[in-house]
């Protein structure tokens, strides 16, 4: 079920909602019908460098070293 992204034409609010395939979305704050989907910007894949340091060890820790830069390859 994807969450979509509505401006409320009855009390110009925005939120999100949980949406099912056949519901029709109501406003939470008034109950209107009157809405706007909005357009989202997708949210990249979170980066966080104890992930990325984790599984850079473990690379090392293979013999391989390919998710490394050519600067972090000179220094191992």
């Amino acid at each position: 079920m994807p969450i979509y992204e509505y401006h409320c034409g009855g009390c110009r609010r925005e939120f999100e909602l949980l949406i099912r395939g056949g519901d029709e979305p109501v406003c939470p704050e008034c109950g209107s019908r009157e809405l706007e989907k909005l357009v989202s910007r997708p949210a990249p894949p979170p980066q966080s460098p104890g992930i990325i340091a984790r599984g850079r060890s473990q690379a090392a820790k293979e013999g391989h070293f390919s998710n490394y830069s050519t600067a972090e390859k000179r220094r191992i």
